[in-house]
């Protein structure tokens, strides 16, 4: 695979730290083709600026800017929704909690959608709600009904895969990065419920059925989360290892949060669900203020293709209008087609639009 200076190489990146790792996993960057490519196979000649400026809309992502503080805040808030909904349905009342947890997760889910821009606080509550509703999803087939984890883990499983693959033959891309229109937002949450509802049910299956219990559970997860980067680094497919990591958060952080909640007996630490709960609260909370005091979730307006984009080199991962170079890629002269950064004054390049498309 020829490198963006035309030499062979496998990987078309030189150091990168895990920031911009764990960030070109989630848009494929690695993927991309070198200054000059319009088509993202890695061999120049056919992008020029003239055709940068064709098939290019403009849209708003209602996602923030994956780095590893995304990855950071995401783990906590998967740890905070297991740990508020075993306090709500275990120690106050499982018919309640799971009414008060539809209703505020609907309300979160609603004023999302109303917004038409990506806004940090509101963002990161609708996932912190989607993760405590997500828990009670899981949690209610078996504590209700009676439903074994691996019943419960196969459900969601299936309800993953299938949300999965309507997303892709109606849009053609599973890229998050591609979240511009109200179609694609919905297949968003909807996989993230189930991936919180999924990963819910695997992390008791390994803790209770498997008897690992819960901080092996969380170790083991933690290692497994290694498999999506090293797959990454050996170029398979950014979108396909970026769900996968996405999903293995979900038992990461419910195992540590059962650890520290549950009762000795069944190895857990015996803190308590409400103390537990209260503590990652706080904790989440710090972790969001500081995204938003940073800056560090904030994403510039860019150019997005018409083409959706796909699993494959022609899919959409070739150097687009209005993409950067991160760090660690190297740089060619602008002569061979590559687009200024910024974009300003560019023809390739189209105003933002102020509001999200539908």
């Amino acid at each position: 695979m020829p490198n963006w200076e035309g030499t062979a190489s496998p990987f078309r990146i030189k150091d990168l730290d895990a920031h911009d790792i764990l960030a070109t996993m989630a848009d494929g960057r690695h993927r991309q083709g070198g200054p000059g490519t319009g088509s993202g196979r890695g061999t120049g000649g056919r992008g020029t600026g003239s055709s940068l400026s064709s098939g290019i809309r403009t849209g708003i992502v209602k996602v923030p800017e994956v780095t590893v503080y995304f990855w950071i805040v995401k783990l906590l808030t998967t740890a905070m929704g297991e740990a508020i909904s075993d306090y709500m349905v275990n120690d106050v009342n499982k018919y309640l909690g799971v009414l008060v947890g539809f209703i505020v997760f609907a309300i979160a889910i609603f004023f999302q959608f109303r917004s038409k821009v990506y806004r940090t606080w509101l963002y990161w509550t609708a996932v912190s709600m989607v993760a405590v509703f997500g828990t009670m999803c899981a949690d209610v087939l078996h504590v209700v009904l009676g439903l074994p984890y691996t019943v419960s883990f196969t459900l969601y499983a299936v309800l993953l895969a299938a949300t999965f693959i309507t997303w892709y033959r109606s849009e053609r891309t599973l890229d998050i990065h591609t979240i511009s229109t109200r179609r694609r937002e919905a297949f968003y949450w909807l996989a993230v419920i189930f991936t919180f509802a999924m990963g819910t049910a695997v992390g008791d299956l390994t803790a209770i059925t498997v008897h690992l219990g819960y901080l092996s559970s969380a170790f083991l997860f933690t290692g497994m989360i290694c498999i999506p980067l090293i797959a990454w680094r050996l170029g398979v497919n950014p979108v396909v290892t970026f769900w996968v990591a996405y999903v293995l958060t979900r038992p990461i952080g419910a195992s540590f949060a059962d650890y520290f909640g549950m009762a000795k007996n069944i190895s857990g630490l015996g803190l308590g669900h409400g103390p537990t709960s209260v503590a990652l609260i706080v904790v989440v909370a710090a972790g969001v203020w500081f995204l938003k005091a940073s800056g560090k979730d904030a994403r510039q307006p860019q150019a997005l293709s018409s083409e959706p984009a796909g699993f494959g080199y022609d899919g959409g991962y070739g150097q687009s209008a209005g993409y950067a170079a991160p760090r660690g890629y190297d740089h060619a002269p602008q002569d061979r087609g590559y687009a200024p950064q910024g974009g300003h004054g560019h023809s390739g390049y189209a105003a933002p639009q102020d509001g999200f498309s539908d």
